[in-house]
C-alpha cells in the first residue's frame, strides 16, 4: 500500500515539475481516481516531491502562522524563528510578534512591540534582536526596538539617522548595516548601528535607491538585492558591500527583477524568492533564484509552492524558512510558512 502512495506522490510530483517548466504560475495537482489516502508522513512528503529540482532543490510546508501578516521583520535565533509586525488581514498595522519551533512545529505568541510597525527589518546581535524602522501607520519611521527572549521584554533604543521603511539589515562582526528604503520616494540611505555603544555611524550611500529590496551576508560581505523604485515594481539590480574596505561593487543583476522578495544565504549561495510586480495571475512571483558568489552567475532553482510577497526568510539548520507574506499583488495577508532545502553548495 505504501509503494502504491509513493507512486501516486510521485506522478503528482512529476504533473507539477511539468507545469512548473511550462509556465504555470501555481500548479494545482490534480486528483488521480482510485489513489488510496495519504497518511500524515506522505502529506509532509509530497510537497517535497511535488516541488523538487533536478539538483534536490526542494520545498515542503510547515506550521502556519498564528496571525495572518505581510511586509514583517523576521529573525532566527537560538534554533527559532521570530516573526514582528507586519500588515494583518484587514491591514491593519500589527504590534505582535510569533515564536515558531522548529522542534514542536509549532508557533506562539510572544510580548508586543512597544508600537505597531509595518514594512520593518531586523538584525541579531548577542542574544538579542533589533526590529529596526518601518512604518507607523503612513509615517516613516526611524525607531529601533530590541527585543530579549530571556526576559520576553522590549527596550527602545537610539534611532536611526534618518526614518524609513522597507528597508534591509544585515549583520556583520556584531554592526546591523541598514540600506534603502522609502519616505515618500525611495533612498539610498545607508548607516551602521552599533549595539554595544547604541550609536548610528553613516556610511557611503548604496548606489541605488530602492526600497523592498533583499539583504544577505555571505563570507563577510552583504549583498543587496532587487527592490522597487517609484513607477517600476521590479528592479533585478544586484550591488555588495565590503565592511573592510567601505566600497560597493555592481555585480550581476537577477534573471528577475522584483520587490518585496525575501533574500537568504545557504552553503554559500545566495537566494532570492517570490516577491511582486509579475504579469501573472495574482501578481506574486513562484521564482525562487540562486546567485553563486564566486561565479557572479545566476541560475533558477525550485519554485515557491505558494507565490508569496512580503514574507520573511532566516536559515536555519541547512534550510531557508519562509513565513507569511501576501500571495496576491498589493495586500492579501497569509499565515503560509514554507521551507526550502538545498544540497548545493557554492
Amino acid at each position: 500500500m505504501l509503494n502504491s502512495r509513493l507512486r501516486v506522490a510521485t506522478m503528482l510530483g512529476c504533473l507539477a515539475l511539468m507545469a512548473a517548466c511550462l509556465g504555470a504560475p501555481d500548479a494545482v495537482l490534480p486528483a488521480i481516481e482510485g489513489a488510496p489516502a495519504a497518511t500524515l508522513e506522505e502529506r509532509v512528503l509530497l510537497p517535497l516531491i511535488a516541488t523538487a529540482s533536478p539538483t534536490g532543490d526542494a520545498w515542503s510546508t510547515r506550521a502556519a502562522l498564528l496571525t495572518p501578516r505581510q511586509e514583517i521583520a523576521v529573525a532566527e535565533l537560538d534554533g527559532k524563528v521570530y516573526t514582528f509586525g507586519g500588515y494583518g488581514s484587514q491591514r491593519e498595522t500589527l504590534a505582535s510578534a510569533e515564536v515558531y519551533d522548529p522542534a514542536t512545529d509549532a508557533w506562539r505568541l510572544i510580548a508586543p512591540m512597544p508600537i505597531g510597525l509595518h514594512h520593518p527589518s531586523a538584525g541579531v546581535v548577542d542574544g538579542v534582536i533589533y526590529v529596526i524602522g518601518g512604518y507607523e501607520g503612513r509615517a516613516a519611521s526611524s525607531a529601533v526596538l530590541a527585543y530579549d527572549p530571556a526576559t520576553d521584554g522590549w527596550t527602545r533604543k537610539s534611532d536611526m539617522p534618518t526614518a524609513r521603511g522597507a528597508l534591509a539589515a544585515a549583520v556583520v562582526a556584531g554592526q546591523i548595516y541598514v540600506a534603502g528604503g522609502a519616505r515618500g520616494v525611495s533612498v539610498d540611505d545607508f548607516a551602521r548601528y552599533d549595539p554595544a555603544t547604541d550609536t548610528w555611524t553613516p556610511l557611503p550611500a548604496m548606489p541605488t535607491p530602492r526600497d523592498h529590496l533583499g539583504a544577505a551576508v555571505i563570507d563577510g560581505k552583504i549583498y543587496m538585492i532587487g527592490g522597487r523604485q517609484p513607477g517600476n515594481f521590479t528592479l533585478a539590480t544586484l550591488e555588495r558591500f565590503d565592511p573592510l574596505t567601505n566600497e560597493w561593487q555592481t555585480l550581476t543583476p537577477m534573471p528577475t527583477g522584483r520587490s518585496g522578495h525575501a533574500v537568504a544565504a545557504l552553503n554559500g549561495c545566495l537566494y532570492a524568492m517570490g516577491g511582486e510586480g509579475s504579469d501573472l495571475p495574482g501578481g506574486a512571483f513562484p521564482e525562487n533564484e540562486r546567485y553563486r558568489p564566486q561565479r557572479d552567475t545566476w541560475e533558477a532553482t525550485a519554485p515557491m509552492p505558494t507565490p508569496r510577497h512580503g514574507m520573511g526568510a532566516v536559515t536555519l539548520g541547512g534550510a531557508i524558512y519562509a513565513p507569511a507574506g501576501a500571495d496576491v499583488r498589493g495586500y492579501g495577508a497569509v499565515t503560509t510558512h514554507e521551507v526550502f532545502q538545498s544540497p548545493v553548495v557554492c
